[in-house]
């Protein structure tokens, strides 16, 4: 039986300030004052990026996964492989001689949503021909993480993310697939998202991005009437079917401190998720719905806890977990992610989530305000 997993795309080092406690600030102008010294309270360093937020933390709940990302010869990308040869998932990772690994600083002020300071580094010239030197025997799950900062997959109406999806789908391979926030005015921003979503998406079994970026890629309009309060009816529902009708079987909107949207598809498009994981999905097909937030035990930083949501969902449906149970799961996670500053160290295995949700773990009262 295939059991495997690969998770592909963007890896970084993130490197995040800590901020002491008692400082509160309705915006990062209140803080970050040119000539104004800050004191912090220590650093927090660690990988970063799709590759390691989702594939590590599937690692640590169980499945068996290979990484694959390209960092640089230098410095941070030796932190970042000496890390994942703590999981054994370093096999994976091309060194890029002529490249330099990203990295991002991530500046998480108390009160204020994070900026992150980003150099997409080599993971703009990751392509397909790195995609075709993994080994994939015994892979029944491929996931790809960040195309939207990464150079290679969003141009030319995202002509190698398509090359890449289609090729691992003709190995009949589930295939899932993860956005990330588009600067309007990077070169990302310029792209043509439509365009790429509907070339991409028929080669998508699982679409896993936030309710943010997929409005924004496909309707800017309602974009712009959803950053303070979401409309499940009319903002979230019209934007899933519409990922469905461009060709994704299950789509996870994931909409922040709310919670999280799903939709799915036919029953003949969940056989054939099925058919190519080599286990039945009985129950998953035409489900719809809104999975509110579980109520974090603290909130430190929101770093990763999309990631590692994405992790929760897709680790337990390798376990075989039904539907529902993988839609608290997913939720549950992402947080017990936010309990912590870095992606992993607020991971919880699926059997204490199981336990906790078990016993009554409480949710938010409202599922539409962000």
């Amino acid at each position: 039986m295939r059991n495997k997993v690969v998770v592909a795309g963007h890896a970084c080092l993130d490197i995040t300030p800590i901020f002491p406690g008692g400082i509160q600030a309705s915006e990062i102008g209140d803080i970050l004052k040119p000539g104004k010294l800050v004191t912090m309270n220590g650093v927090d360093i660690h990988t970063g990026g799709a590759v390691s937020n989702t594939g590590l933390a599937m690692k640590l709940l169980g499945a068996d996964v290979t990484l694959a990302a390209k960092v640089g010869d230098d410095d941070f990308g030796r932190i970042i492989l000496d890390s994942y040869r703590k999981y054994a998932a370093d096999k994976g990772v091309i060194v890029d001689k002529y490249g330099k690994t990203s990295y991002s600083v991530v500046i998480a002020a108390p009160g204020i949503d994070r900026v992150f300071l980003h150099d997409p580094g080599c993971n703009d010239t990751f392509s397909i021909e790195d995609i075709k030197k993994i080994d994939f025997t015994d892979t029944a799950l491929f996931h790809f993480g960040y195309p939207p900062i990464m150079k290679r997959m969003y141009e030319n109406e995202g002509k190698e993310l398509v090359e890449v999806m289609k090729y691992v789908k003709h190995q009949h391979i589930a295939t899932s697939l993860d956005m990330a926030s588009v600067d309007e005015n990077s070169a990302a921003g310029e792209a043509d998202w439509r365009s790429i979503l509907a070339n991409v998406l028929p080669y998508v079994d699982f679409f896993v991005p936030s309710i943010e970026e997929t409005c924004w890629m496909l309707d800017r309009d309602r974009y712009k009437n959803i950053s303070l309060y979401i409309d499940v009816d009319n903002d979230i529902k019209p934007i899933a079917d519409e990922c469905l009708e461009l060709g994704a079987k299950v789509v996870m909107l994931k909409c922040g401190a709310p919670g999280i949207y799903y939709r799915t598809g036919n029953k003949t498009q969940i056989t054939e998720i099925s058919d190519n994981l080599g286990f039945d999905l009985d129950g998953w097909n035409d489900r719809e719905g809104f999975e509110k937030s579980y109520i974090p035990d603290r909130v430190l930083s929101g770093t990763g806890a999309g990631d590692t949501t994405i992790a929760a969902f897709l680790a337990a449906v390798m376990k075989g977990y039904t539907f529902d149970m993988c839609i608290h799961l997913a939720a549950a996670e992402g947080a017990s992610c936010i309990t912590e500053y870095d992606a992993l160290s607020g991971v919880r295995s699926l059997d204490d989530l199981c336990e906790r949700i078990g016993n009554g773990w409480a949710k938010r009262d409202s599922r539409t305000q962000n």
